[in-house]
């Protein structure tokens, strides 16, 4: 059925936060309800059979987004290795609100996601033709018992090459399939091409559309490929390399300069509507590489000219160490260009103007910390009978045994730094606690000590969120070192005797310390697995999980073609429709979302007509609108932003919150009670704190104290009902709904 079954009266449309709840919750059309007790253990009762509501003459409609980032065990698996392509992709949306920075910042974090790419080729280059077919294949004890390699064994250096060359080859043609499906699963969802709008945020249908992901797409493959066919050049050598190498090496040089110039000329990558020539540009470079790479791969077997006699694949370890520097680099000018830009106001930190350093720092360190791992790994795998200490020394290249040494030394600073933070803020936030309970709760019973206790820590615990900054600028900064220490690898250093010799700490205790961190990685990247196949098969536990999938994914690609698909793209025109359906039909619409339901909710109300808009009213609860949209995407959603929803809504916008939640809060106001209108701003009257909880004894008839609720849905409270009967009420004031647009 399309619509409501009768017309006219109010439509309350819900939409749901990253909990991924099924219908029946966000519609609270269970066929029991609590009426006493906690989540733990209560007292239910069968509700009406005829009652869908809590609010007489509203009816009720959920918009259920959560498989949309998901949908299936492979593709959830799938966001947990694109992890940081989506990181990176997020930081792009990230820059400062100052015009000036835009190509500045589009250009540099394009370019760092170009490094990823190139860094997940070498990755798998390493496993393949350096362990495998440099190392292992010209070792008779890494091929006893092995058949699936010893065929290989008595090849030739340049035939061994040239067939295991197609395991990347294979890599960048499965994650290039990958990135190429969601485009065509969302053409049929398309934003308005004209919004009234002055905000960039109603523009969220259009951004992942192409050509821009193609013209990504394109110049990724082909600097993927152009990558593997400079490795497989540089193995050859210099010193008795021949004309065609050298000219092989030239245009695999041309193309890879031609793909960073690109990138850093956001005006032309951002061409809307196709440009026929620029698309045709890229797909020729594209061709290009993949050509030039077929050569050199024929190539390599017909090699006449004695090859370079090295422990490792010649020319692999200074291509690793060039990119690692390179990255580095990139996020030092990220740095400097964001604190250059960043919104000098009174009040603010810079600290939050570095929210693009700090996710795509988080993203280059993830992806070291995997290719690292997947690298030593294998190397384990390979020398089997070696203790895996002395595996990790002699098997992978020394930058990944660096790289594991620096994501140790950036998660055990940062560590001790967060409990510092722990014990010092501690105080401040409990006193800070403290005098929220003694306005909330003035004259306490003296049973109701303990129950005091927990929620100043509950209070305590939620504006610790706002210290999570620093510290992610402190590991920001300290895994950039991480990649920068990485050259050291090229001097022929192990970190064990670097550190021996300058500090003292015997080198078998920092072997023993790199090989645990590896392992720790190991389980950490296990983790994410794990977690993300219960967060696709346990909605309660996706509440937890999903929250950086959600939040990342919502951000369209920009940055890097393979980062997991925008589900926005689909979810805020189809919100953006059907609330113009049900009003053309005659209906008032009230708007609900929690959570991240809010910012879907945001980004559809700016993208509304304005005759559709004055029949539509909003309601958020635990929103991070102010907390986590605007302070780390000021060019998107700012104070500006945020006025223009309200009056795009005749400011019919009320939005509820509580001290005890630690990522939703206030968007205008933070006063314990809405403001009167008569002080001529009508955004002071937005915002309604809610106590929490709602007493600190159980009531008469009850066993428990009324819970904490902190980040949970408001909808079965009655502050929610009565908000939505109070929004209800001043639509159905607005006297006649317009009639269908001619």
């Amino acid at each position: 059925m399309n619509g409501p079954d009768r017309s006219g009266g109010v439509v309350e449309l819900r939409v749901h936060g990253v909990s991924g709840a099924s219908p029946a919750q966000v519609l609270g059309l269970q066929q029991t309800r609590q009426v006493a007790g906690d989540r733990s253990g209560g007292f239910y009762r069968p509700r009406p059979p005829c009652s869908d509501t809590d609010t007489p003459g509203v009816t009720l409609e959920a918009y259920r987004w959560g498989d949309l980032p998901s949908g299936t065990v492979a593709r959830t698996l799938a966001v947990v290795f694109m992890l940081p392509f989506m990181l990176v992709n997020v930081a792009i949306w990230m820059r400062p609100a100052s015009p000036g920075s835009e190509a500045t910042v589009k250009s540099l974090c394009r370019v760092l996601g170009l490094t990823l790419t190139v860094l997940y080729v070498l990755t798998v280059a390493g496993v393949a033709l350096d362990l495998v077919g440099w190392k292992c294949l010209a070792s008779p004890d890494c091929l006893a018992g092995r058949s699936w390699l010893s065929w290989l064994g008595g090849r030739t250096i340049g035939l061994r090459l040239a067939v295991l060359a197609l395991v990347p080859a294979a890599a960048i043609g499965a994650i290039w399939r990958v990135s190429s499906r969601p485009g065509r699963a969302f053409k049929a969802f398309r934003a308005p091409d004209h919004s009234s709008s002055a905000s960039r945020l109603d523009a969220v249908g259009q951004w992942d559309a192409e050509p821009l992901v193609g013209r990504l797409r394109a110049i990724h493959v082909a600097a993927a490929f152009a990558t593997l066919a400079l490795v497989l050049l540089l193995a050859q050598g210099t010193s008795h390399a021949s004309g065609v190498s050298v000219a092989l090496t030239a245009i695999t040089a041309v193309i890879l300069t031609v793909c960073v110039g690109l990138l850093c000329t956001p005006q032309l990558l951002d061409r809307y509507p196709a440009d026929q020539r620029l698309d045709g540009i890229t797909r020729i470079l594209r061709n290009a590489a993949i050509v030039l790479t077929v050569v050199v791969v024929a190539h390599l077997p017909t090699r006449t000219q004695p090859w370079p006699q090295q422990h490792g694949l010649p020319g692999y370890d200074p291509a690793l160490v060039g990119v690692f520097a390179a990255q580095t680099t990139l996020l030092a000018a990220l740095g400097v260009a964001l604190l250059w830009h960043r919104r000098r106001e009174r009040g603010t930190t810079p600290l939050f103007g570095l929210g693009a350093l700090v996710v795509a720092a988080t993203g280059i360190s993830m992806a070291v910390a995997y290719s690292a791992e997947l690298v030593c790994r294998v190397a384990d795998y390979l020398d089997r009978g070696v203790a895996t200490t002395e595996g990790i020394t002699a098997g992978p290249p020394r930058a990944f045994t660096w790289a594991i040494y620096g994501f140790f030394r950036a998660v055990l600073i940062t560590t001790i730094v967060a409990g510092l933070v722990i014990l010092i803020s501690r105080r401040s936030r409990r006193r800070a606690a403290a005098a929220i309970l003694a306005r909330d709760f003035p004259n306490p019973p003296a049973e109701a000590e303990p129950r005091l206790r927990q929620v100043r820590d509950a209070i305590a615990r939620a504006r610790f969120t706002e210290k999570l900054v620093p510290l992610a600028v402190v590991y920001s900064c300290l895994a950039g070192l991480g990649t920068a220490t990485t050259t050291v690898g090229l001097l022929g250093q192990q970190p064990g005797d670097v550190i021996e010799r300058n500090i003292g700490l015997p080198a078998e205790a920092t072997t023993f310390i790199i090989a645990l961190s590896s392992w720790v990685i190991a389980a950490v990247l296990l983790g994410l697995i794990i977690g993300a196949i219960f967060a696709y098969r346990t909605e309660p536990y996706r509440r937890y999980i999903g929250v950086l999938w959600d939040l990342g994914t919502f951000w369209p690609r920009a940055a890097h073609p393979f980062a997991p698909p925008c589900y926005s793209r689909r979810a805020v025109p189809e919100l953006t429709r059907r609330i113009t359906y049900l009003v053309e039909r005659g209906h008032a619409v009230v708007l609900t979302g929690h959570s991240h339901g809010s910012i879907l909710l945001a980004a559809a109300v700016l993208q509304l007509p304005p005759q559709i808009c004055g029949r539509v009213a909003l309601l958020t609860h635990g929103s991070p609108l102010r907390r986590f949209c605007t302070r780390p995407f000021p060019a998107y959603l700012d104070d500006v932003a945020l006025r223009e929803i309200g009056r795009k809504v005749g400011w019919r916008w009320v939005n509820l919150w509580r001290d005890t939640d630690p990522i939703g809060g206030w968007i205008f106001s933070k006063s314990r009670s809405p403001a009167s209108v008569s002080t001529g701003d009508p955004a002071t009257g937005v915002d309604r704190r809610q106590r929490d909880p709602h007493g600190l004894v159980a009531p008469p008839g009850e066993s428990v104290a009324p819970p904490i609720h902190g980040h949970w849905p408001d909808e079965s409270n009655e502050p929610f009902t009565s908000v939505v009967r109070e929004l209800a009420q001043r639509l159905e004031r607005r006297g006649d709904p317009p009639g269908p647009p001619r």
